[in-house]
């Protein structure tokens, strides 16, 4: 017995011991990597009610379409989408409040980001265009077309279902400072991290990240108040409605609707898709062929096709 207590008299003071040298270390090294990265020149932004939001513009005619990202990207995901689509229409991508470059703007809340949304239409002066929301950006457009179903053309909802996440709107935080500004950091700083990331969220569709591909997706996170906004982000929870809200949109009879998903998604169970047209009142689903959850990324023409036919039955 006396020799069990000496065994974990030592392990405890060896895991003490370790712990201070942990902290030691976080606090090091948050303060040697502090400082923030400027943002890349020529950005445009416009101004959304008290958000000064920044935005990304493809196409010079036909009709308007406004892409909404997801959780921790921005409006520059969209590219490879967007392009695409330009051919055929006037195409913009917003970075949604507390991500990209858009000024951080507290409550980070869903209501919020359906006020920058809707402030964003009504600036740019768009005519009921078609609204796309990829993954949590799901839940942002549909909370528009049921706010304000007559300045909404249509609502696409692409790798996301609208709902919370897990049944919990509010995932907790597993990490307290200074350990989660070191993990975010040690995580953005290393080029394996985020490829890896990257590859495993987007499949073996997607390109391989470059030099320029990887800064995309770090910057945003590095720019002046993105850190300390990012745990408000995370303390606020993604962007959701609730099953009875998403149900709404079915009486929207003015407002068509459509649902894509990859069909290797990890992120949805196999009839996910299927069952979220069903709740909003869409068709059947398009179900992209091998592809996970950055189909914006892996699959642009399949998705623009999808986003060209909503827009041509929101036309007629």
């Amino acid at each position: 017995m006396k020799r069990l207590r000496r065994w974990a008299r030592q392990w405890a003071i060896a895991l003490a011991l370790d712990l201070v040298a942990l902290s030691l270390f976080s606090l090091v090294y948050n303060l040697v990597t502090q400082g923030a990265v400027p943002a890349p020149p020529g950005l445009a932004f416009v101004q959304t009610g008290d958000i000064r939001t920044r935005y990304v513009e493809w196409g010079t005619h036909g009709s308007p379409i406004v892409l909404v990202h997801g959780f921790v990207e921005s409006a520059d995901t969209w590219a490879p989408t967007a392009r695409v689509l330009a051919a055929g229409h006037r195409v913009y991508a917003i970075d949604l409040d507390g991500f990209g470059y858009t000024q951080r703007v507290a409550p980070y809340t869903t209501s919020h980001l359906t006020t920058q949304l809707l402030d964003f239409v009504a600036a740019m002066h768009l005519t009921r265009p078609v609204l796309v929301g990829h993954s949590s950006g799901a839940a942002v457009i549909a909370a528009a077309a049921l706010e304000a179903p007559q300045q909404v053309g249509g609502v696409l909802f692409l790798d996301g279902d609208g709902l919370p996440l897990s049944g919990n709107s509010h995932p907790p935080s597993f990490f307290t400072n200074p350990y989660r500004t070191t993990l975010l950091r040690l995580v953005l700083r290393s080029d394996t991290a985020i490829r890896f990331v990257y590859g495993l969220t987007c499949g073996p569709q997607c390109p391989a990240l470059d030099a320029s591909g990887v800064q995309q997706w770090r910057v945003p996170f590095q720019i002046a108040t993105a850190e300390p906004a990012m745990w408000q982000v995370v303390a606020t929870g993604i962007p959701a409605l609730s099953t009875a809200q998403l149900a709404r949109l079915a009486t929207l009879a003015d407002v068509p609707k459509a649902v894509v998903f990859g069909a290797d998604d990890p992120e949805y169970s196999p009839g996910a898709a299927a069952s979220t047209a069903t709740l909003i009142g869409a068709p059947p689903p398009t179900l992209i062929p091998s592809a996970r959850h950055l189909t914006l990324v892996s699959s642009p023409a399949a998705v623009s096709a999808a986003i060209d036919a909503l827009a041509d039955r929101a036309a007629d």
